[in-house]
């Protein structure tokens, strides 16, 4: 069994009411296919605006990249929710307190090359199931992706193929949930020169090209991989793009490689056993 099901023994992990158009490489994805995507927001002068994404690995857990969090800031978790700009009824919103968010005691703000970007913020109240509301797996330990993988990334990040978008310009965030297609990139290759050279570290994912990047507003959302079962994983958690631009040459989006934490995730979780 996956490590999922071992975390999360009361409703499994995985089941998707509607199965994921995984022939769309790049644009709306259809509604609620990825019932573990998260929204998670801040309020500014009394309203609440997207950030950046999450997955929904436990009932009362949700996982993210930890430098989607800023001191001072209040933050909420909208779960179930396909439209930013229109939620439906099933939508269910979660205030995040303080002290439910965990960050990884080795991350260090400024610095995303340096690796451990991941958070766990833990729910007030469950967060389901329900059609739109499902927890998302996550891989086996030691279960490395390889090029014979479909990986999706997912999220209301900036998307307009082919043009570049520099980090803190460019467009607003997707209205609607977007999904793309991401081609794995093998670790050889992403720390050539040419590519991240030694940017990248062992414990990260590249995955992605020109045409099918991962951008601002996607960060802390998954890397969906389909293991041979047929069940999605969260393989990885979206953590940085090129300043030159998310669809940068030679520059795949970079992930926090979710098996490197596996133990750091279990160990927070089991504290609150």
């Amino acid at each position: 069994s996956t490590f999922c099901c071992h975390v999360i023994p009361v409703y499994g992990c995985g089941p998707v009411i509607i199965r994921p158009n995984t022939t769309v490489a790049n644009g709306d994805a259809e509604p609620h296919s990825w019932p573990w995507q998260v929204s998670l927001q801040y309020e500014k002068d009394g309203e609440y605006i997207h950030t950046c994404g999450g997955s929904l690995i436990h009932r009362f857990w949700v996982l993210t990249s930890a430098h989607c969090i800023l001191p001072c800031r209040t933050y909420r978790i909208v779960l179930g929710v396909h439209s930013l700009s229109a939620p439906e009824d099933e939508v269910k919103i979660i205030a995040v307190k303080d002290g439910d968010i965990h960050i990884h005691e080795e991350w260090k703000r400024g610095c995303l090359t340096c690796g451990y970007d991941i958070a766990l913020i833990k729910l007030s109240e469950e967060a389901g199931p329900s059609d739109n509301i499902q927890l998302g797996c996550l891989p086996a330990a030691g279960q490395l992706l390889t090029a014979n993988h479909q990986c999706f990334i997912t999220g209301w990040g900036q998307h307009k193929p082919g043009e570049s978008v520099i980090v803190g310009v460019g467009y607003p965030d997707s209205e609607k949930l977007q999904q793309a297609e991401l081609s794995f990139v093998k670790a050889a290759t992403c720390i050539k020169p040419k590519y991240w050279d030694t940017t990248v570290k062992d414990i990260m994912i590249c995955a992605g090209n020109v045409t099918h990047p991962g951008c601002i507003g996607d960060s802390g959302g998954p890397l969906n991989c389909i293991n041979k079962k047929g069940v999605w994983e969260v393989h990885g958690i979206t953590s940085f793009f090129s300043a030159e631009g998310c669809d940068a040459f030679n520059k795949p989006t970079v992930f926090t490689q979710v098996i490197s934490y596996l133990v750091w995730i279990n160990g927070i979780i089991a504290s609150y056993s």
